[in-house]
């Protein structure tokens, strides 16, 4: 309701208006069987309201109020799938102003269009609501006629509360910190586990089941659990390869807890032991990240943990010839992309690419208290002509999860092992 609230003072600076806030639909897999159904974010966030196919009406005037509309009551759906609160319940339950049954939207979301001066639409998120704000501001227009103003501005809501997002609040930060410990503990499981002989799959179904068995359900995204040459492909997710000795493997994997996120990498070797060449690229990936915490504290650039972390990576290509040249010529000539080409940051939350703009005013974002996101530095190398070969197919990344503190920052998932001396140590116990 707060954050309603919060919403509601800051569209009534533009006037009087309608928000609309669909959330998510059940989507058909095949035939009678739907895919898992996850709410929209943002929907979720301003509501709590965890049912399909449901909308948050803001009216954005004097006497601001929020409006639900949802599916009835329904026994006999219900004996099939499961309880639905209705809208009585759900008024009372959530704190809406007002609560009503799915059908009456187009009618209420019409009466309260005439008057209104901006119509509050996330424009392009949907083909078919656009389709249907359009058709409802269409109509009130054709009233125009008769003396009554239809909306003449329209926004999108999303600038207002997307920015919202980005700081977390004490119970978001709990939530988000159970996700990680519950990854956490995935990771460390799929270590344990490892063996030459394993598919990527069986170590993919350790992660399940820890998530699972802790009540860290679903996962935040598809693990990418790849060996050797595949930890080279960024958004590897077939899973299907046999994990070979000698080889590394590379676990993306994160859960959701209550819709918050976690987002871990751990890289590792399959038989337990790191060989020279994995350890000279993985101690400078972990310097790397180690640098991109240090950067990572309030007032700093959203960038300044890359450019830490970038720049401890450079300096590594060039001590393992890899790269030609100075640090500053290699990084203005772009060469270090062929083994690192992605950013070491992105924001975390309820999206594990959460909401949120990086740059406000032409400016990178400046970190603030209770910020959420990832720091995961990688070092990729392909097999390459002008690449020794003892460093071909070995691919890399290590991630974490942080929270920007007063001080610096917190790292939530820190009880997954990242040092090669931590890592070894585990997986010997199980050898």
């Amino acid at each position: 309701m707060r954050r309603r609230q919060q919403i509601l003072a800051e569209m009534h600076k533009k006037g009087r208006g309608v928000a609309i806030i669909p959330t998510s639909s059940e989507l058909i897999r095949n035939r009678d069987t739907h895919h898992p159904f996850r709410f929209d974010s943002n929907f979720w966030y301003l509501t709590g309201f965890e049912e399909p196919d449901a909308v948050l009406v803001l009216l954005i005037s004097d006497t601001p109020q929020s409006l639900l509309f949802c599916r009835p009551k329904n026994p006999e759906r219900e004996l099939w799938e499961g309880f639905r609160f209705g809208p009585d319940a759900a008024r009372e339950q959530f704190g809406f102003d007002a609560a009503y049954p799915l059908e009456d939207l187009d009618r209420i979301v019409s009466e309260h269009l005439i008057g209104a001066q901006t119509l509050w639409h996330g424009l392009g998120q949907n083909p078919a609501w656009d389709q249907r704000v359009g058709q409802w501001l269409e109509h009130a227009r054709t009233q125009s006629r008769a003396g009554k103003e239809p909306p003449m501005i329209v926004a999108d809501w999303r600038a207002l509360v997307e920015p919202m997002r980005r700081s977390k609040d004490v119970t978001e930060l709990g939530l988000m910190q159970r996700a990680a410990d519950i990854a956490a503990n995935a990771h460390i499981r799929a270590m344990q586990a490892s063996r030459p002989g394993l598919y990527e799959y069986q170590l993919d179904a350790e992660l399940q089941y820890a998530f699972l068995q802790a009540g860290g359900h679903p996962p935040s995204y598809p693990a990418i659990v790849a060996g050797g040459a595949n930890a080279c492909v960024l958004h590897y997710t077939a899973n299907n390869q046999v994990l070979r000795d000698g080889d590394l493997v590379l676990i993306d994997a994160g859960c959701e807890v209550s819709g918050y996120a976690s987002d871990i990498t751990r890289t590792f070797p399959v038989n337990g032991r790191f060989s020279g060449a994995q350890r000279d690229l993985y101690a400078i990936t972990l310097a790397a990240q180690e640098a991109a915490i240090a950067a990572t504290r309030p007032g700093a650039a959203f960038h300044a943990p890359h450019d830490a972390a970038l720049g401890v990576l450079v300096q590594g290509m060039i001590d393992l010839k890899l790269c030609e040249g100075s640090p500053e010529g290699v990084l203005e000539s772009g060469d270090y992309r062929r083994f690192y080409m992605h950013r070491t940051s992105h924001w975390l939350g309820l999206d594990v690419h959460d909401a949120g703009p990086y740059h406000e005013d032409n400016e990178w974002v400046s970190l603030q208290t209770g910020m959420t996101l990832t720091i995961e530095p990688g070092f990729y190398v392909r097999a390459a002509d002008d690449v020794p070969t003892h460093f071909h197919n070995i691919g890399i990344r290590i991630e974490d999860d942080v929270v920007v503190t007063d001080s610096g920052c917190t790292v939530t998932t820190a009880a997954a092992p990242k040092t090669m001396d931590a890592i070894e140590a585990l997986m010997a116990e199980n050898a």
